[in-house]
């Protein structure tokens, strides 16, 4: 039994995790497997400006999986939830006959009407998105390439932090018109809202934030920045009259296009030429 604060409704996220598609054992270890089962239903939920509540866990195993792998698999999961605030309510478990299958549901509750939809973007609007991008993606060229890749050289990967401080903060002061969780890349999530929302983009190249990775900080390609998924940063969009900070609970926000009228969504690149961006990032069944 769930208790929704009075005058909320009730937002609802489901996400798979599956071993091969997700995640692979051989890379990732169990701890990271666990918090990012989780953090990708947090994500959504703040994207919607919501706060979370519980979440359900359905865990199908292989037999001959260690129990070791399962704990620590269970402990980077709890240990985010209890960062969130979020209780493991429940859940099934079952026996796989192939990879591992976690299946995460996160309930969570915003102000009645005013939770950030997809469909709120208006031409006019400025379009931000928070932190950096394309660090996830690098990981993981890294690990496909069979390099060896420490989780404390890229937490955006291994551990990613959702941001539900910033989508909270964007929803009570009533700055985003639309939002979204950049799990499948910018180029794909911005075309989701301008779906939605029956409008075009225009994205700034040289405004998208690139992450900075290795030693040297190097920023990673434009490819993994624009295509790149699993960042779990927030993209959204907001009036012109609305001030949006340039930093909010720490993280840094920045403006990188706006909202045009039409439906597709185009880059402009430093020397002012544009062109059409494609959709690039990850889809199933592609």
């Amino acid at each position: 039994m769930l208790e929704i604060p009075r005058g909320h409704e009730v937002l609802v996220t489901t996400d798979f995790s599956l071993e091969g598609v997700h995640f692979r054992r051989a890379w990732h270890p169990p701890e990271a497997v666990g918090h990012r089962c989780l953090a990708r239903g947090l994500s959504d939920i703040a994207a919607m400006g919501g706060e979370p509540i519980a979440a359900f866990l359905s865990l199908a195993l292989p037999r001959n999986l260690p129990q070791s792998w399962v704990e620590e698999f269970i402990r980077g999961l709890l240990k985010l939830g209890g960062e969130a605030g979020v209780t493991l309510a429940g859940g099934d478990t079952a026996e796989s006959p192939g990879g591992v299958l976690a299946d995460i549901m996160v309930v969570g509750s915003a102000p009645k009407g005013k939770a950030v939809l997809r469909s709120g973007a208006r031409p006019g609007d400025g379009i931000y998105v928070t932190g950096e991008l394309g660090g996830a993606a690098a990981a993981l060229r890294l690990l496909s390439q069979r390099r060896r890749v420490r989780p404390s050289d890229f937490p955006r990967h291994f551990f990613p932090v959702p941001r539900i401080k910033v989508g909270r903060f964007l929803r009570d002061r009533g700055i985003a018109s639309a939002m979204i969780d950049i799990s499948d890349g910018l180029s794909t999530d911005m075309g989701h809202i301008c779906d939605e929302s029956g409008a075009g983009a225009e994205v700034e190249m040289q405004e998208v934030p690139r992450a900075r990775i290795g030693k040297t900080a190097q920023e990673v390609d434009r490819g993994l920045a624009l295509h790149g998924g699993e960042d779990y940063e927030l993209l959204f969009t907001a009036a012109p009259e609305k001030h949006v900070p340039s930093r909010v609970a720490g993280v840094a926000i920045r403006r990188i296009g706006r909202i045009i009228r039409g439906r597709k969504v185009f880059l402009r690149e430093a020397d002012g030429k544009k062109r059409e961006l494609p959709a690039g990032g990850w889809e199933h069944f592609k």
